[in-house]
């Protein structure tokens, strides 16, 4: 057990001349919507967490398993079979012991995104790759209501970083997946975070790329990259200053090929340029497809 009581204001103290103590006690009094809670998610959370938000709204409805140890904050050997949202949330307060975490267990629903996203000051999108549905009905629920969202990918071993703030593009005016089936709302969704896609240049083994199993390799590297990119720009939102680069910009940045490139798709994949991306990639899905069932593989 702990010999020291918590103290909010020392155990946040390093932050502040990066941020000033009035905008640490702002920070204190923002809450923020994290769906998904496993690989980026969680690293969201804590990262936020040591920020010194106080207040979270969580959301996840799978269990730690021994596939996500390689790059999910939670997964352990203590944590196996447990639930993501709930360890997480255990996690946080063990940071902060003031903090307020609302654990939505059963995820994120058409349902319940109303109650999941009241009184919320920013979304952060922590949801797997492939959750198309509930990833749109999550952005779109943030566009109606007003609720600035950021979400950071994952790629190789970087980020690529799009921002939606009320007012401006939306998710679904930048992504265009309407009327999609799930092979195109991959290539779009893949092609719209990063149209850079600076991270195909050293891919090792492209067979790991799974879009029939929904499964593709992951790094830590890129989680932590996703985290600490998402703090600074959910910081400038929330704090309202420094630059926030909005959609249709976006950028990438790829440590691996020390590399930073900022994206600028006006019109989203409907873009000239994006829609010649776009049939290329869905000539790739196309070819390993075919070399999926080469090796035996579903179609």
């Amino acid at each position: 057990m702990a010999s020291r009581a918590f103290d909010y204001d020392e155990a946040f103290s390093r932050n502040i001349g990066w941020v000033t103590q009035a905008e640490q006690a702002a920070l204190r009094g923002k809450r923020i919507a994290i769906a998904g809670v496993g690989g980026v998610g969680g690293v969201h959370l804590l990262t936020l967490a040591r920020l010194g938000v106080g207040a979270f709204h969580v959301a996840d409805m799978d269990t730690f398993d021994l596939v996500n140890f390689n790059r999910q904050a939670g997964a352990m050997m203590s944590t196996l079979d447990r639930p993501k949202a709930e360890v997480m949330a255990e996690m946080a307060r063990d940071i902060n012991p003031e903090v307020d975490i609302r654990v939505f267990g059963e995820g994120v629903n058409a349902g319940n995104l109303d109650e999941f996203l009241a009184g919320v000051d920013l979304y952060v999108d922590g949801l797997d790759f492939f959750a198309f549905t509930a990833r749109r009905d999550t952005f779109n629920a943030c566009h109606r209501l007003g609720v600035p969202a950021v979400t950071a990918a994952p790629l190789g071993m970087g980020t690529a970083v799009l921002s939606f703030l009320p007012g401006r593009m939306s998710f679904e005016e930048y992504f265009r997946l309407a009327g999609c089936d799930e092979d195109e709302m991959a290539v779009r969704f893949l092609l719209g975070l990063s149209p850079a896609m600076l991270q195909r240049a050293y891919l090792a083994d492209p067979s790991r790329v799974d879009f029939v199993a929904r499964r593709g390799p992951s790094t830590i590297a890129a989680c932590q990259l996703c985290a600490g990119v998402t703090a600074t720009e959910s910081l400038k939102i929330l704090l309202r200053r420094g630059e926030v680069l909005c959609a249709p910009w976006g950028f990438q940045f790829d440590a691996y090929r020390n590399r930073y490139v900022k994206t600028w798709r006006p019109g989203g994949n409907n873009n000239p340029i994006q829609r010649i991306g776009l049939a290329i990639a869905r000539r790739q899905l196309r070819a390993m497809r075919e070399a999926a069932r080469a090796r035996g593989g579903q179609p």
